[in-house]
């Protein structure tokens, strides 16, 4: 990786603790991110960066279990996140970016939060909170290419703070995958699956399908995970095959088999390259 793809990030712990507030800044960066527990909010009026211009990023869970982000601007961010506090009850906590040096205006904090909306939308990680789609002002050239930097850091931190929002989707073509990374599965009762690894898990890759029905001895926890997946649709049948609709990543090579396989599977040994190598043999792993 070139040297100019590198960055220093500061991470302070506000309260002393991993769980509780902590502030953000990268190198030679104006902006500041704070990542706050819902919580903390009324605690954070010793924050006084946060009574000033920002954009901020509401995270949570629906009742489905999906991630759930809502993302808003304010000339007082702490007063408009205590107004959400009795409004909003969806969210667990809150990243908020500010200025070190209060250069943000109101029409810099409305740029940002449409073009971050924009992005997230596009990206479709999470499901949006937004009534509305927030409106793009006008700014002047050199505030745009400003801006634009702030959205490229502001992307990094919200990633590094633990929010895969602006974390773009593996490929579903196959064609732009690297061939020699991709995984397959071909078993009984019509399984027909690739995956490919990423650094958030092994992701079964769109348009695998999936053995039906299951076996018998197939566990209930891992059936359970079939079973949602197909509530989501993200599991349809299609012409009588069980079709997976979007990428599904999950946190073993083995419960990414056996779901795809019906049945309990050793995914070290059952998911093969073109080359018939099974990922233990490619990962070099060691029998106990």
């Amino acid at each position: 990786m070139s040297n100019i793809y590198r960055k220093t990030i500061k991470i302070f712990l506000i309260d002393g603790e991993p769980t509780g507030r902590m502030s953000a800044e990268l190198s030679n960066w104006t902006g500041k991110a704070y990542k706050i527990p819902r919580n903390k909010i009324k605690d954070s009026i010793d924050r006084p960066e946060l009574s000033g211009t920002g954009v901020y990023f509401l995270f949570g869970e629906d009742d489905e279990g999906n991630d759930v982000a809502y993302i808003g601007e304010a000339e007082n961010v702490l007063s408009r996140l205590n107004s959400h506090l009795r409004e909003k009850d969806f969210w667990t906590e809150v990243v908020v970016f500010t200025s070190k040096d209060d250069n943000l205006n109101k029409a810099h904090i409305k740029y940002l939060e449409h073009k971050l909306h924009q992005l997230a939308e596009k990206i479709g990680r999470y499901k949006m909170k937004n009534n509305t789609i927030p409106t793009l002002p006008a700014i002047s050239e050199s505030d745009e290419a400003e801006m634009e930097e702030y959205i490229i850091n502001s992307r990094l931190l919200i990633g590094t703070l633990g929010h895969n929002l602006f974390e773009d989707k593996i490929s579903t073509n196959k064609d732009e995958l690297d061939q020699e990374k991709i995984y397959f599965i071909k078993a009984a009762r019509g399984a027909d699956a690739s995956m490919v690894q990423t650094t958030e898990g092994f992701a079964v890759i769109k348009g695998s399908r999936f053995a039906d029905p299951v076996a018998n001895s197939f566990p209930p926890s891992l059936n359970k995970i079939r079973e949602l997946l197909l509530e989501k649709e993200l599991l349809i049948i299609e012409d009588g095959k069980l079709i997976l609709t979007d990428n599904r990543v999950f946190s073993s090579p083995s419960t990414a088999a056996s779901i795809v396989m019906g049945r309990n599977a050793n995914g070290l040994t059952e998911w093969k390259n073109r080359e018939g190598q099974t990922l233990r043999d490619m990962e070099g792993f060691q029998e106990d």
